[in-house]
């Protein structure tokens, strides 16, 4: 089958390599334009650029797509029996939905139609739920709106973090639209109860507010390592919260209560792994050995 592949970040890799270990011609990749990133603010290529280059396939970046009539014109000139997009960024106009056969379809992370948006991994996590997965949507105009072809569920388990959650879920987004594109199954509307939304996160959702429960605490720091990154204020050093798990213990909201033991608004958090400023990670038992927690934290 004749397809573009359109996606950006390492979720988006299993499946572009899925597609083309299936022999699917893939014509195009579209991603994101490389931009400066590390230390040097090197102009880099995105995970799936690099994975496109790897197997030898043509990259396409615009750097913006809705309103570009030679970009539609480029796309529709690539004669495509379909689309499959995976966290690609880019918002694609009607003249590129509609220009491929079997039209766009994309690998969205939750199950449709719980989470639609850009952050639905982490607000599983976030939330609480003890399940999530992949739905296989064929796009139309409205944000994660479209019919489904496929759905595949993952457990969330107590202790499941988002980088184990994400993997999992790439994978499984790869296997499923294969079957996708195979099986041709009928689309079937989403539900129209049970609609929530994964907003796209910033580096302030990653502060910890000690007056919530350990539990919700627990489940943040699971949720937003490695990016946005959960941290809190510890005097005048902001210190990154990289693992922790809810404990028993009882105090005044950011009180710590022993080495490594912060109260919370009900219960208390054990801090695992820390890091601080301009230094590696270290597992807090390491770390605090050497350095003293003020009595309380903000």
């Amino acid at each position: 089958m004749r397809l573009a592949f359109m996606g950006s970040p390492d979720f988006s890799v299993p499946a572009l390599q899925a597609l083309h270990a299936a022999g699917h011609d893939i014509a195009a990749v579209y991603c994101q334009p490389p931009r400066p990133a590390g230390r040097g603010q090197k102009e880099t290529p995105c995970p799936v650029h690099q994975a496109a280059l790897a197997l030898g396939l043509p990259v396409r970046t615009p750097a913006r797509v809705r309103k570009d009539t030679a970009e539609h014109a480029a796309f529709a000139a690539l004669g495509l029996d379909a689309a499959v997009v995976a966290a690609y960024g880019l918002i694609l106009p009607p003249a590129m939905l509609e220009a491929p056969k079997r039209g766009c379809l994309n690998i969205h992370a939750s199950l449709l139609p719980r989470w639609r948006g850009a952050g639905p991994i982490q607000a599983a996590i976030l939330a609480g739920d003890t399940a999530t997965g992949i739905t296989i949507m064929q796009m139309e105009a409205g944000l994660d709106t479209g019919p489904m072809l496929l759905r595949g569920t993952v457990p969330i388990g107590p202790r499941t973090t988002m980088p184990a959650l994400h993997d999992a879920l790439a994978a499984m987004g790869g296997a499923l639209v294969l079957r996708a594109l195979a099986e041709n199954p009928p689309a079937v509307p989403q539900p129209e109860a049970g609609v929530t939304y994964a907003p796209k996160l910033a580096k302030a959702d990653g502060k910890l507010d000690w007056t919530q429960d350990a539990a919700q605490l627990d489940r943040q720091v699971r949720a937003l390592n490695p990016w946005p990154g959960t941290w809190f204020q510890a005097g005048e050093e902001t210190l990154r919260l990289l693992a922790a798990e809810p404990a028993e213990g009882g105090g005044p909201p950011g009180t710590v209560l022993a080495p490594g033991l912060v109260a919370c608004g009900q219960g208390a958090l054990r801090l695992l792994r820390l890091q601080r400023p301009g230094r590696g990670p270290m597992a807090a038992a390491d770390l605090l050995r050497g350095y003293a927690l003020p009595a309380v934290l903000a």
